[in-house]
């Protein structure tokens, strides 16, 4: 049995579609701590709860992405 370091999760097995915070941040391209704000806000992706361990699919990360992409070039009223 090999050891793991310690506070390290176990990455996602093989195949899987939920990956923990660390693993959604990196699929997404943002940071855990932005994960979590969204998440504590309420407007992060959907995620589970499975007991203490939180999961988050795939396919909620790339329809939360969508949502909240904005078109290239377009820029907010009254900016130069």
């Amino acid at each position: 049995m090999t050891q793991r370091e310690p506070g390290r999760e176990r990455p996602a097995r093989p195949r899987s579609p939920y990956l923990n915070p660390a693993m959604a941040a990196a699929w997404l391209g943002i940071s855990p701590r932005a994960l979590q704000a969204h998440r504590s806000k309420g407007t992060g992706p959907r995620f589970r709860r499975h007991f203490r361990n939180i999961r988050y699919h795939i396919d909620d990360l790339d329809a939360w992405s969508r949502a909240t992409a904005r078109a290239s070039g377009r820029r907010k009223a009254g900016t130069p």
